[in-house]
């Protein structure tokens, strides 16, 4: 018996295995697919997904493989310049093929144990008081202690379970895939540029060796979009709004995807959980959906190893729902607004001229900036200092910094005081006494995932949140 199964075996289901294999939880991971997909949906990752692999220790295994690339104030295309004073140490957009990051996250996860099995289905699932069983295309039956559905849009788990995927379906579809084009590039890049001045869903970005990135409106919405486009219907698209195919052939892969917008009501049902794209699917303005699914996971990983381990608070499991189901429907609202001030209509663009003007305005530019790359967001916690709910920014201590403290996924009491103590929780929580000069406040308590749980100096206030957060006192603290 497994301790959780998790469904899916991307970006979401890879990060969710290694957060719980910190904490020596038993995971499988089923992988419906025999191989990972060739595609590219995703071409990047923003700041708070960055600053999630620094925490854990592996960043710079991503940074070889990708590219920096300065953040601008970038809003459904509207190009503005960039800040200069956001509240991270990483102030850029990581260019990484998905492919890549998703063998990045995989490799990971077997590297701390996580036993992954490709080429197996799950068509079914039973759940009782004390587990869950899940069946397989095969007839196989595996049973574990939680699973958790990380399957993708078409959530087969999100089906099973009965819940509710309330939303907008598709109205547009897009032909996306990496394909040779024969044709002079000085030409294809001048008219690309033309039909980009009023569609902004369309572009031609060059790989190399004369294969490029072809991203083209679908003549409508396919009935199954799991069949992928074929090169004709991206030839024929291409005539529509060029006047010719460019010399299109030789494609490396094909695909096609909507804009359709949809938000699971319930992210638990008793021992089952969903994460990732099986619990909300939006456009894909702004890059937001992959690093959606990996925050996710990071904010799961140790509240259910901590359930499973005994020692979660009662509750500590439902705040996973509360706090990143709003989060993923902030990200659908604005992915929404994008896709419409990307609308070559008249009231859209009339909209899209005043935003323009408005994101001259800095207060504005950081708004955006910090919705799509997710260092704005902040979980209720209550009341408490304007600092508690956030995430923590990397911070420089007298010896190293606070993201080196984190890689083993533990709660952390950043202390400049020396006065306090976390004497009953250690086993679950690490203090450091530390100057901290960029910190202005006398301690900090983190959760494993860096957001602020407390912020002050009164250890009687710090005894009242510890148990919160961290269970009950293992100890009699003195």
């Amino acid at each position: 018996m497994f301790d959780v199964i998790i469904v899916g075996g991307g970006p979401t289901g890879s990060m969710l295995a290694a957060e719980l294999r910190l904490h020596d939880v038993r995971v499988l991971v089923l992988e419906k697919d025999a191989e990972p997909p060739a595609y590219v949906r995703s071409l990047g990752l923003h700041i708070r997904s960055i600053e999630v692999l620094d925490q854990r220790g592996v960043l710079e295994r991503f940074l070889a493989h990708g590219t920096k690339h300065p953040l601008r104030g970038h809003f459904a295309g509207i190009d503005k310049p960039p800040l200069d004073d956001l509240d991270t140490s990483h102030p850029y957009t990581l260019a990484i093929p998905q492919p890549v990051t998703d063998r990045l996250l995989a490799e990971r996860a077997a590297e701390l144990g996580a036993e992954v099995r490709r080429g197996c289905e799950v068509a079914g699932l039973e759940q009782d008081a004390d587990g869950v069983t899940a069946e397989l295309a095969d007839g196989t039956r595996l049973r574990s202690r939680h699973l958790v559905g990380c399957d993708g849009g078409r959530s087969t788990v999100r089906k099973v379970l009965g819940v509710a995927f309330p939303g907008e379906p598709a109205r547009t579809e897009m032909l996306l895939g990496e394909m040779e084009l024969t044709d002079d590039p000085a030409a294809i890049a001048a008219a690309g540029a033309e039909v980009r001045k009023t569609l902004l869903t369309f572009g031609a970005m060059p790989l190399g060796d004369g294969v490029y990135r072809v991203l083209v409106p679908a003549a409508g919405v396919a009935e199954d979009r799991v069949v992928p486009p074929t090169l004709e219907e991206f030839q024929e698209r291409l005539r529509v709004y060029v006047g010719t195919d460019w010399g299109a052939r030789s494609p490396r892969w094909l695909s096609r995807f909507g804009d359709a917008t949809r938000l699971a009501e319930r992210y638990r049902v008793g021992r089952v959980l969903l994460a990732g794209d099986a619990a909300h699917v939006h456009p894909p303005a702004g890059g937001q959906g992959l690093n959606l699914g990996v925050q996710d996971a990071f904010n799961l990983g140790w509240k259910l190893a901590a359930e499973i381990a005994g020692w979660a608070p009662e509750g500590l499991l439902d705040t996973y729902a509360a706090e990143r189901r709003p989060v993923a429907a902030d990200v659908l609202d604005n992915t929404r607004a994008q896709m419409e001030l990307m609308s070559a209509e008249p009231g859209p663009q009339a909209v899209r001229r005043l935003l323009a003007e408005l994101m001259d305005l800095e207060e504005v530019r950081r708004r955006l900036i910090e919705k799509v790359t997710a260092i704005g967001v902040r979980y209720d916690f209550g009341a408490g200092p304007g600092l508690v709910g956030r995430r923590m920014r990397d911070v420089r201590l007298k010896e190293g910094r606070l993201y080196e403290l984190m890689r083993a996924g533990r709660g952390l009491l950043l202390d400049r005081t020396g006065r306090l103590s976390v004497e009953g929780w250690a086993d679950r929580v690490d203090h450091v006494v530390d100057a901290a000069e960029e910190l202005d406040v006398p301690a900090v308590l983190l959760r494993p995932d860096g957001h602020v749980a407390w912020a002050g100096d009164d250890q009687r206030e710090l005894l009242d949140r510890l148990p919160r957060w961290f269970g009950r006192c293992a100890t009699i603290v003195r």
